[in-house]
């Protein structure tokens, strides 16, 4: 069982021995962790996709989306509504391209709001000499779109996204494997996110997390997941004494 110790707050939670700052590669979630979607546009992407593609309504009503893939999300949405996994795999490639049309239509009503600190922690780690890359549930044009309006995108080295990656462990693979070959099969590999569900695929992957309780889950609900730190933003997480 990994030894945690609260510093300097109760909201501020670190693996003994575990230096944050210390990886030579990060990957960082999109959505809850890096920004906040201060709009629906992505959201009725979903909808409008699916109605295009096969002129049915569908709900997103109790449908998860937060810590899921875009894929999944379809997927889903589409067994709701009683669609037979054949016709969901022979119009699903069509959904998703018709999905990141709807987006990108409406690019300039994006209001991503970046989340606390975020810009300072970049900044830090980029100072050390990391490399950064993304690594998200969004399919690719989606996510590097919001971060174009949040003003992130440029610095961000690569990015790993869903479709033709489905789950979040794949997704997470592709980033450690992006980063490793830039960096080498022997970098160290810290993911940064909001959601239960990144710190159990960093976990499948085999690479540390730091989770920031910026998106929809609560600080207590994370740390009872064991990441490597657990912290209520990134302010907190800069703010952390350095480790001996």
């Amino acid at each position: 069982m990994r030894s945690l110790q609260s510093l300097p707050t109760q909201r501020s939670v670190i693996r003994k021995g575990f230096r944050w700052d210390r990886a030579d590669a990060y990957l960082f979630d999109i959505d809850g962790t890096l920004l906040n979607s201060r709009d629906s546009i992505h959201y009725f992407a979903f909808v409008r996709a699916v109605r295009q593609v096969l002129s049915i309504e569908v709900r997103m009503d109790g449908v998860p989306v937060h810590g899921h893939t875009d894929v999944g999300i379809v997927r889903e949405v589409l067994r709701r509504a009683g669609i037979t996994e054949d016709i969901s795999e022979k119009h699903l490639p069509r959904i998703l391209e018709t999905m990141c049309t709807e987006v990108g239509r409406n690019y300039q009503h994006l209001r991503p709001e970046v989340c606390p600190a975020i810009p300072a922690l970049i900044h830090h780690l980029r100072s050390r000499g990391a490399l950064l890359g993304t690594a998200s549930g969004n399919l690719e044009a989606i996510g590097w779109w919001k971060l174009e309006k949040a003003e992130l995108k440029e610095m961000f080295a690569f990015g790993s996204f869903s479709w033709p990656r489905e789950t979040r462990a794949e997704i997470f693979g592709q980033g450690l494997l992006l980063a490793r070959q830039r960096l080498g099969a022997a970098a160290s590999v810290c993911v940064v996110g909001d959601t239960p569900a990144d710190i159990e695929a960093a976990r499948m992957v085999g690479t540390d997390v730091i989770a920031l309780a910026t998106g929809i889950f609560p600080f207590e609900e994370l740390l009872a997941c064991g990441p490597d730190a657990c912290l209520a933003c990134a302010a907190d997480l800069l703010s952390l004494p350095e480790a001996p």
